[in-house]
């Protein structure tokens, strides 16, 4: 994976998750699931953990060292098991929904909390979230040791999946700012990146 494709990967990632919160509907309520804003902004999300494990994979690429290497593998990792739930949420409980206010059935949306809830699947989403948390940190230590790129350069994209899990017991407001914090993070590292390719190719051979 090319240096470009790199940074066009965490620029664009860092971006979706921003669109993410900024889309999605503030409530939990059926009205929310049921909307077009509600998939949309969880498929923003989904879209988002992939370019993040491409880009982590396409940092090691740059860095070369052990720890980028499970940095990207801890990532990937993470991102298998967060997906599945946001795969729910954004599909499951949008035809719940829908059904619910259709049918004029609130009871149905008791599926949506028993989904959510289910020891295995939030077990499964925190796990992945936790691994996404501790591979961003992997990448940013490793940014932080290299010549490559600037120290501070993976700290922003690292506490903003650090903070993934705590940010959802917050206002939504929070979450909105988080979403920023990411996509900061995700902007950073691709100009860094982008710089760093432009110094290498300038550079006298």
């Amino acid at each position: 994976m090319s240096t470009r494709l790199t940074a066009a990967a965490f620029a664009t990632g860092g971006i979706l998750f921003l669109v993410y919160p900024a889309i999605r509907p503030s409530g939990d309520d059926a009205t929310a699931m049921a909307s077009t804003e509600w998939v949309m902004g969880h498929a923003a999300a989904m879209v988002g953990f992939i370019l993040l494990g491409l880009a982590v994979l396409g940092l090691h690429q740059v860095l070369g060292d052990r720890l980028s290497l499970r940095a990207a593998v801890v990532t990937w990792i993470g991102a298998g098991l967060t997906l599945p739930y946001y795969g729910a949420e954004d599909f499951g409980l949008n035809v719940i929904a829908k059904r619910s206010l259709r049918d004029q059935a609130p009871a149905l949306m008791e599926l949506a909390q028993e989904f959510r809830y289910g020891p295995l699947a939030v077990t499964m989403f925190a796990a992945g979230l936790l691994l996404l948390g501790a591979g961003t940190v992997m990448a940013a230590v490793s940014v932080w040791r290299s010549r490559t790129l600037p120290r501070w350069s993976g700290t922003a994209l690292a506490l903003g999946f650090a903070l993934f899990i705590p940010q959802f017991f917050g206002p939504y407001p929070l979450r909105i700012a988080h979403g920023a914090l990411i996509m900061i993070g995700g902007l950073w590292l691709a100009g860094a990146l982008a710089t760093a390719r432009t110094r290498a190719e300038s550079a006298p051979a």
